[in-house]
């Protein structure tokens, strides 16, 4: 996506963007629910959605319920809403949140409570204000993380929710800058959230980093991201014809042929086959890892309530 101009005067290549995206044209009576929390990523959105889509837009705030704040900034974002004629609607987080990874559980919330929303009222599409400083800020956390081919992509275009609400993603190509001055043009005033700035996030030490490094530009991470993600989809390719032709099933038992088979392929068919026997399988990277090993060395291990039995050809079947 090119650099963003006013919403006014960018709203047609917007709507080409969420076309593109969408595979086809919008229908007149098709609408889409925008992610927004009153920062100036998600205003900025918001702006440019109302623009090129009009009334076709409903704007979602959750609220949850964690910071004081939180249920004034929600109706901010109602009265900005109010005053251009937008659908909005303030969902919130009930009940007892967990001690741990609150930000991970947070965000799982917010996507629930949002793509239930979608489902709940007809409207199948979803869009969040993730844009190209997101891209770069993600690449480096997983970086630190050791995280494997398919984390290091970060945020996709597009992604299925499930209850047949896709998840949009049309502002990849845009900054936060960009973003922020289209608000300010305006005359809103945005939500600085805390958490932005809180020092125990990674996000905001990799924010910190890209600020104070000259050297790591924003654009050529996110390309270095963009190529990772044609990376993975070649991978993903060979994966399935591997698949097609090194795997037998025999009643409940799978067989695998991995004679030759860069160990990375035989990570994606062997993942594909755990999930084949165990659909509700969720194996770890390290846990498949030492699979693996076990399995090369002639030995058998049993992950995801699935037995994997090496040799030349690896045997897998559910166990009861």
């Amino acid at each position: 996506m090119r650099r963003l101009s006013p919403p006014a005067t960018d709203a047609a290549h917007f709507d080409a963007e969420l076309t593109r995206l969408r595979g086809r044209p919008w229908a007149a009576d098709e609408r889409i629910a925008i992610a927004v929390s009153g920062g100036p990523d998600s205003l900025g959105l918001l702006l440019l959605a109302h623009a090129a889509l009009g009334t076709r837009t409903v704007a979602l705030t959750v609220d949850h319920g964690l910071r004081a704040d939180a249920a004034a900034e929600a109706a901010m974002v109602a009265d900005v809403c109010a005053a251009r004629g937008i659908d909005h609607v303030t969902l919130r987080w009930e009940g007892a949140k967990p001690a741990a990874n609150l930000q991970a559980a947070a965000r799982e919330a917010r996507y629930a409570l949002m793509r239930d929303w979608c489902a709940a009222h007809g409207v199948n599409w979803l869009a969040t204000a993730h844009h190209r400083d997101d891209v770069a800020e993600t690449l480096l956390m997983r970086l630190a993380r050791g995280a494997g081919l398919a984390g290091l992509i970060g945020p996709r275009p597009h992604r299925d929710l499930g209850q047949g609400v896709t998840l949009l993603r049309p502002l990849l190509g845009a900054t936060h800058a960009e973003l922020v001055a289209l608000v300010a043009a305006t005359g809103l005033q945005a939500v600085d959230d805390p958490a932005n700035h809180a020092p125990r996030f990674d996000r905001t030490g990799a924010r910190a980093l890209l600020a104070a490094t000259p050297w790591l530009d924003p654009d050529r991470l996110a390309r270095s991201a963009q190529h990772l993600a044609q990376a993975e989809t070649a991978l993903g390719w060979a994966a399935g014809l591997a698949w097609n032709s090194r795997v037998e099933v025999e009643g409940d038992v799978l067989w695998l042929d991995v004679a030759g088979l860069p160990d990375e392929i035989t990570r994606r068919v062997l993942l594909r086959a755990l999930r084949t026997l165990s659909p509700d399988a969720t194996p770890r990277g390290p846990d498949i890892e030492r699979l693996m090993a076990a399995c090369a060395a002639g030995h058998a291990a049993t992950l995801a309530g699935v037995q994997v039995r090496g040799g030349p050809r690896w045997r897998l079947r559910r166990l009861a």
